[in-house]
């Protein structure tokens, strides 16, 4: 058995399992609450794309994303001899705040202009992740990739809103 595959499979795996995804679960929840007052208030009022998905979507999309997330940064941290402070781990929880900050100002502050940088550099701070993640374990950085995919499609998303809006 590689080294690898001995970390990913020690005694007490499920434990750290479970916090990850229990804090990227939070995240998700605390940008749900952000973002449920203004979803059937404010933003049905702002101009779209026609391609701008339904309401609905975005909730099965984000929890599968988030579980995902959950599932790479414990392989990882498997792989770091469990230290929160390894280089990848520390970007894995930048890009959780930035992404929590994304819902707080686009639905919490209506700052779309504001929420538009910060996707730029949630985008970056997913795609150095994704790039270190594989660099330690193919299946952690591949479980990025839709994320980093749906988050630059949000960003087309939040370009438009914020320019049909200006």
């Amino acid at each position: 058995m590689s080294d690898q595959r001995r970390a990913l499979a020690s005694k007490g795996h499920y434990t750290g399992l479970i916090v990850f995804l229990a804090l990227s679960l939070m995240v998700s929840v605390i940008g749900g609450l952000v973002t449920a007052g203004s979803v059937t208030t404010w933003y049905p009022t702002l101009q779209k794309l026609p391609f701008n998905p339904p309401n609905w979507i975005f909730g099965p999309v984000w929890t599968a994303l988030y579980i995902l997330m959950a599932i790479a940064g414990w392989r990882v941290w498997r792989l770091s001899q469990q230290s929160v402070f390894a280089p990848p781990l520390a970007l894995y929880g930048l890009q959780l705040a930035l992404n929590l900050l994304w819902s707080i100002l686009f639905f919490g502050l209506h700052a779309i202009g504001w929420a538009l940088a910060d996707i730029v550099a949630l985008l970056t701070a997913i795609a150095v992740t994704t790039i270190m993640f594989l660099r330690l374990d193919r299946i952690a950085g591949a479980l990025f990739l839709p994320y980093m995919a749906w988050v630059a499609f949000a960003g087309v998303l939040n370009a438009s809103i914020w320019w049909l809006n200006s």
